[in-house]
């Protein structure tokens, strides 16, 4: 029984630890402590996302947008934006769904589906990929690579999605950009200017910090994450 726990927690690590390679090769970030990928998942969101997108303009800072595709079919023009201002649009799934429990059928249904909401709305082919939670299993990265994308992980994350506040926001990626830094390894934030639940998740918070994190870190390089594409 022992053993067994420990192959159970084993796998849930694995499945579930966001800089865990041991289902398979996940981009996350590359030896470079002053790249700073900003990251956004679970949009577009019209409640949020075009304040976001004027304080990246602000800035001049493109960023990496992880969308879920039913989202993306009830905002194509929002999607449209994203993309003209030059961010990285990726794949979210079409439901935001733990992929690693997910049969392979559905798996695929979502990734494909997703994958046909975006490339309807922007004409191009989606190449990077991010799973709701973080939650893979070695069929999912498969799959996700057998569709010509690249998963990606993170290594700071904030907890935005839950009403902390900015300034908790804020401290939580200053406590992880530090750790990154002291590892010696650029920061792949993941941030979120939606809510899986449904449009018109409240992030103005995300947004107020994404704005005091671009002037705190303005020595960083800015990038986007396939800036860091092997």
């Amino acid at each position: 029984m022992g053993l067994a726990t420990a192959l159970a927690g084993g796998a849930a690590w694995a499945a579930l630890s966001p800089e865990s390679q041991i289902f398979g090769k996940t981009l996350i970030a590359p030896p470079r402590p002053a790249d700073f990928a900003l990251t956004f998942d679970d949009g577009p969101n019209p409640k949020a996302t075009p304040r976001l997108l004027e304080v990246l303009a602000r800035a001049e800072i493109q960023a990496t947008f992880f969308l879920i595709g039913r989202f993306v079919r009830q905002c194509p023009e929002l999607t449209r934006q994203i993309a003209a201002a030059g961010h990285l649009v990726g794949n979210h799934t079409m439901t935001h769904p733990w992929l690693a429990w997910q049969s392979e059928s559905r798996i695929r249904e979502e990734l494909s589906g997703a994958n046909a909401a975006i490339e309807d709305v922007l004409g191009a082919q989606v190449r990077y990929f991010r799973a709701p939670h973080g939650a893979r299993r070695p069929a999912v990265l498969q799959m996700v690579r057998e569709m010509g994308m690249i998963p990606v992980q993170w290594n700071v994350i904030c907890n935005d999605w839950n009403p902390i506040g900015v300034d908790a926001i804020v401290k939580r990626a200053v406590r992880g950009v530090a750790r990154n830094q002291r590892r010696g390894f650029g920061t792949n934030i993941v941030l979120h200017d939606g809510g899986q639940a449904g449009l018109g998740a409240e992030r103005m918070d995300t947004v107020r910090a994404t704005e005091r994190l671009i002037e705190r870190y303005a020595g960083m390089r800015f990038v986007r994450v396939d800036a860091w594409e092997e």
